[in-house]
């Protein structure tokens, strides 16, 4: 039996959208675009090499990704590498279009060490930005655990051990973070699990990171088992990927429900040309 998919997903700020990183097999990963509004999901690209979705991020109105690569030798159709002439090395950042990989703007880096970058307003720090022919620029990402989720609206817990100073890599401790659910009481909490950054291989770590989610709600702590990924939508209901493959929409008021659910544990590698319109900004 096979082993179920790695999910990850990042919300868009300012549109319904989520891109969805999913790994497995074990050499390949695939990025999709879920619909929240509608349940739809959008396959997309595949590539025979490895993303770090906590190292990449989506533009805030859901239309750009940016992307963070490792694929040795991968020039196939449908891969990141447009050509066997590749200038960029085996690691890489790239923007595309979500949800294909077709690079539009790319540069190298020193290897898997780097934290990747994000989309910003192009006056945010623009001693470090990166100008793009779009309305956002990239800024690099730190060094810091759950980069990704403080960039949309997650904040460190109370009881989150502080960081050493001298942890440049944010890997000696077990952050945990907290997102209140939005119009409502309840609260997200995600934390950290083993060594920060160093779970490469284990079951269901993303980027080397293992992590568990609970809900607080009316001061009683429920240890939510059986997801990989989850935050809010904006009226208050639950996003979330399970440890089983599935993407699910679900709302807690009145009632808890399953508003959809998407199976994605049965896909295989079907790798393709990105469309004409993905050449583009």
């Amino acid at each position: 039996m096979s082993a179920a998919p790695r999910l990850y997903c990042i919300p868009a700020t300012s549109a319904p959208v989520v891109a969805v990183f999913r790994r497995g097999p074990s050499d390949w990963s695939h990025v999709g675009r879920w619909w929240i509004d509608t349940g739809e999901y959008e396959a997309g690209a595949w590539l025979h090499g490895r993303l770090f979705p906590r190292r990449s991020d989506v533009s805030p109105d859901g239309r750009y990704l940016c992307y963070f690569a490792h694929a040795p030798g991968a020039h196939a159709p449908g891969t990141a590498k447009p050509h066997a002439n590749w200038p960029h090395g085996d690691a890489y950042i790239a923007i595309s279009r979500l949800p294909w990989l077709k690079a539009l703007h790319a540069f190298a880096t020193d290897g898997t060490w780097t934290r990747g970058y994000h989309f910003a307003a192009p006056d945010d720090d623009p001693a470090h930005a990166i100008a793009l022919p779009m309305p956002y620029a990239l800024q690099p990402t730190p060094p810091i655990q759950f980069a990704t989720e403080r960039q949309h609206g997650w904040g460190e817990a109370p009881d989150c051990p502080p960081r050493d100073p001298q942890d440049v890599w944010d890997q000696h401790r077990n952050a945990i973070l907290i997102k209140r659910q939005p119009g409502g009481e309840r609260e997200l909490r995600v934390e950290s699990l083993g060594w920060p950054g160093g779970e490469f291989g284990r079951a269901q770590a993303v980027d080397g990171l293992r992590v568990r989610y609970h809900l607080i709600e009316r001061e009683q702590t429920t240890l939510l088992h059986d997801l990989q990924w989850a935050d809010w939508t904006r009226d208050g209901a639950l996003l979330l990927a399970t440890r089983d493959g599935h993407l699910q929409r679900r709302r807690l008021d009145p009632q808890p429900q399953i508003e959809y659910d998407i199976d994605l544990s049965a896909l295989t590698p079907a790798p393709q040309p990105a469309p004409e319109w993905a050449a583009h900004w």
